[in-house]
């Protein structure tokens, strides 16, 4: 099968080339100053796109995690993690996380749900799935980001989901950026088959790239896993005590729910010159509060809008 080529689209023009070339051009005239439009803010560049720029969740790959305070969100990514996406949803279809906990809040790291004695059936799942920490680079075309990254040579999105890649080796795997959703393992590499997920709700931990396959992220409903009471800090957060255990009522593919009772949203597309301009936006701030921008953008500071579908 043919893939399209890789295409690196370029976010933003280089601060240091925009200086030079604003110290080279002749100081502008009064009435050609006045003529110069603008930046836009990010909230100017949303407000300017068009229906084109978003793209409906598809049902099929969009998970309800219904708690006692409300719903999260979560969009699969079976484009980098298929067979884990895979095996997910059949738990979900065996309902497997019904009843299931919230084990473990680690401050500024994780919140996960699995079964804590590893011993409710799975079903038609798998207990091993091999691991997806990373994918072929050939046939993704990633809108790259022009700052350089401390992890890896090229950073951007593919389909809203934060992403870094090596040409050189021709790969390509998904960042742990705030709510990336991961399938937490054992020490082999083959025992994260996603009955034990888990959330970033703090600081990136980049660290984590390529030793977890990510499988998505939470699109809506963040403020309701990041509040979760910490656990015990020597214990990587996990709740030592049965009342700490939050149970999830449950998860549902939002295919399976009647239309009437889904959480219609749209996510900005990613491949489109509004997201540039967005993250343009993003990078360089002209917002009144903002004194001195900084004129440039990290791929995990660059948070996808997602809006009540239309």
């Amino acid at each position: 099968m043919k893939h399209p080529d890789l295409r690196f689209v370029p976010a933003c023009v280089a601060l240091a080339g925009a200086l030079l070339a604003c110290s080279a051009a002749p100081a502008a005239t009064p009435v050609a100053a006045a003529a110069v439009k603008k930046p836009a803010t990010t909230a100017e560049v949303l407000a300017a796109s068009s229906a084109a720029d978003w793209r409906p969740l598809d049902p099929k790959n969009t998970l309800y995690m219904e708690l006692p305070a409300g719903r999260v969100v979560i969009e699969l990514a079976p484009q980098f993690a298929p067979r884990v996406v895979a095996n997910v949803l059949t738990l979900v279809h065996g309902n497997y996380f019904d009843g299931i906990p919230i084990e473990r809040s680690q401050d500024n790291y994780v919140v996960q749900w699995g079964d804590p004695e590893g011993k409710k059936p799975i079903g038609a799942a798998l207990r091993t799935v091999p691991a997806e920490f990373e994918r072929p680079l050939r046939g993704l075309t990633i809108t790259k980001l022009a700052d350089p990254d401390s992890y890896a040579p090229v950073v951007g999105f593919v389909d809203g989901f934060p992403v870094a890649a090596d040409p050189q080796l021709g790969r390509a795997w998904p960042v742990h950026c705030y709510g990336m959703v991961g399938a937490g393992r054992d020490n082999d590499v083959d025992t994260g088959p996603g009955t034990e997920l888990y959330v970033v709700i703090g600081q990136a931990p980049r660290h984590l790239d390529r030793n977890v396959t990510l499988l998505g992220r939470v699109v809506q409903g963040m403020e309701l896993l990041s509040v979760m009471p910490r656990g015990d800090a020597g214990k990587m957060g996990f709740y030592q005590k049965p009342e700490q255990l939050l149970p999830i009522k449950s998860i549902r593919v939002a295919a399976d729910v009647p239309a009437a009772q889904r959480t219609e949203l749209a996510v900005l597309r990613t491949d489109t010159p509004t997201f540039l301009a967005y993250v343009n936006a993003r990078a360089n701030r002209v917002e009144e509060w903002f004194k001195v921008p900084a004129g440039h953008v990290d791929v995990c500071n660059v948070p996808v809008p997602v809006r009540a579908r239309h």
